[in-house]
């Protein structure tokens, strides 16, 4: 049984979004105030970013922690912890970040253990500066696949969360040739209900469409609500992984 509602406004916006090739716009920006698209290189200037994350969509107060739960039609479950923590990165590219720690799990053993860098631009655009990937298998380490740093080897800071989302908005997530090269447009704005473990949300949902360049056949709604972050996720393709919130508590920090 579905335990969450898709509107109608959805899904005619992800199969415009599709006929549209992704609805990515060539004429915005790749600077603070436009949002980065494909491979175009974007210089950030450190003084305009900041480590106090408070997009309403995604608020990374140190100490804010999110557990989800995935499964898919395979019967794979996994439980993947998100803890903001109070430490910081200086990328290549010049900028301080706040370290995030992502922790996935499948029946107590490691499957992935990523710590990702994010810092926010004055206009309220979420940047995502990089990763850290450590990958398992039979809980043994494996490799690293999936890592990258902006300013490394050509790779390029994306937007995770843009400041100020409306249906048809297209971004670049991340862009590190051949090996992390994600896009995503926003679907919906305040129409969807989601229910999940963590509760029913009416109000403040926000959607989006997410595809990777470098996994042609992946495709994947997610679905945000103001003053949690993400609640819900949903593949279109493979083994139809779904997300799920069960928990979250907002940090104290700053």
């Amino acid at each position: 049984m579905r335990r969450h509602t898709f509107i109608a406004a959805t899904a005619l916006a992800v199969l415009a979004l599709a006929a549209a090739g992704g609805g990515e716009s060539r004429s915005q920006a790749t600077a603070p105030g436009g949002l980065p698209q494909g491979s175009e290189p974007v210089k950030l200037d450190p003084a305009n970013l900041t480590l106090r994350i408070d997009n309403p969509y995604w608020p990374m107060r140190p100490g804010s922690r999110w557990v989800y739960r995935e499964v898919d039609t395979t019967g794979a479950k996994r439980r993947v912890v998100v803890t903001v923590t109070g430490r910081t990165k200086t990328v290549a590219a010049g900028v301080k970040a706040r370290v995030v720690r992502d922790v996935v799990t499948e029946r107590g053993k490691p499957v992935e253990i990523t710590e990702d860098w994010y810092a926010q631009d004055r206009e309220g655009n979420v940047w995502y500066l990089g990763e850290d990937v450590r990958n398992y298998k039979n809980g043994r380490f494996a490799d690293r696949e999936g890592s990258f740093e902006a300013g490394v080897r050509g790779a390029q800071a994306g937007v995770v969360m843009p400041a100020a989302p409306r249906p048809g908005l297209a971004y670049r997530q991340e862009y590190y040739k051949g090996h992390a090269e994600d896009r995503a447009a926003i679907v919906a704005v305040g129409d969807d209900r989601v229910q999940v473990p963590a509760g029913f949300f009416a109000k403040g949902v926000l959607a989006t469409r997410e595809l990777a360049a470098t996994e042609p056949k992946t495709e994947e709604l997610k679905f945000y609500v103001r003053g949690i972050g993400q609640v819900l996720s949903v593949h279109l393709d493979g083994d139809g992984e779904r997300g799920e919130l069960i928990r979250y508590t907002r940090g104290g920090g700053s």
